[in-house]
């Protein structure tokens, strides 16, 4: 009894910087946060924060006692790799040396900004996930996924998709657990393997509708970005990215989920039956 009352005394006391606070991975720290009872710093540019000028950040880090990364674009962009090097050097100077990364399982382009984490004399752990569950739901395919048919480059791969909510989760349980994960890299799955065409199935399945999942070659996709205005430097790490994550790497699942939460990961099957409820893929 004494020991959860001092843990719940830490977790008031506890200041957390996450950084993408309005994303879709970081609204889903903050709030997972603020529901373990831990004081979230949103650091984003209408709050001062810029990932591009290393001059915003000492206020926002100053005082706060860990920090969740979250790189805008990519985390495997060469800028990432120098970005969050900077940064979790800066927060160590200050005082701020608990620090979580979100890195992409598979994706050999983020070694280097793991690296540079490592290398920053933090006590640091790397969540790396999946592809998101709410990729589907929130972001550039709904679009598409509305009117009917989703066209990604994604083959037939299999792939454990993750709901962010658990990598939430997980955030704050490890932000919360002392040393316990500290040095470690947890790869988050969903509990089992989809297709993009069997993940198109079942979000069809939930909204009664017909949406169609239609593969297209890579560079076919990128050139279709680039027509959408997409810069081109951009456009070359997306394809190279895709390229290294759709020849089935990541088509296993792991327990990491369930280790740290002691609970199985969300399935992606009632990920799609809460979106369709709350009316995403409505016209």
């Amino acid at each position: 009894m004494r020991k959860n009352v001092a843990d719940k005394a830490n977790r008031r006391a506890m200041t957390v910087v996450v950084t993408g606070a309005s994303g879709r991975t970081g609204s889903r720290v903050a709030e997972a946060a603020r529901a373990a009872g831990l004081t979230v710093r949103a650091a984003s540019r209408a709050r001062g924060f810029d990932w591009e000028d290393p001059t915003t950040w000492a206020e926002t880090l100053r005082d706060a006692d860990a920090a969740y990364l979250m790189y805008p674009s990519d985390v495997g962009s060469p800028a990432a790799a120098e970005g969050v090097g900077a940064l979790a050097r800066e927060a160590v100077g200050l005082g701020v040396r608990r620090l979580v990364l979100l890195s992409a399982r598979g994706e050999d382009q983020a070694l280097p900004t793991e690296e540079a984490l490592k290398s920053s004399g933090a006590d640091w752990t790397i969540v790396r996930g999946t592809w998101f569950s709410q990729n589907f739901s929130e972001g550039p395919l709904v679009e598409g996924m509305v009117q009917g048919e989703l066209v990604f480059p994604a083959g037939e791969v299999q792939e454990p998709f993750v709901d962010v909510r658990d990598i939430a989760d997980v955030v704050v349980t490890v932000l919360t657990s002392g040393d316990r994960y500290a040095g470690q890299t947890l790869e988050l799955t969903g509990p089992r393997l989809l297709s993009w065409r069997e993940a198109v199935a079942e979000i069809s399945a939930a909204t009664g509708s017909t949406i169609t999942y239609t593969p297209v070659p890579t560079r076919s996709y990128g050139e279709a970005l680039a027509g959408f205005g997409v810069p081109p430097e951009e456009v070359e790490l997306l394809v190279d990215v895709f390229e290294t994550l759709m020849d089935g790497r990541n088509a296993h699942v792991t327990g990491d989920v369930r280790e740290v939460l002691g609970r199985e990961p969300r399935d992606f099957a009632d990920f799609a039956r809460e979106a369709a409820a709350a009316g995403v893929w409505k016209a």
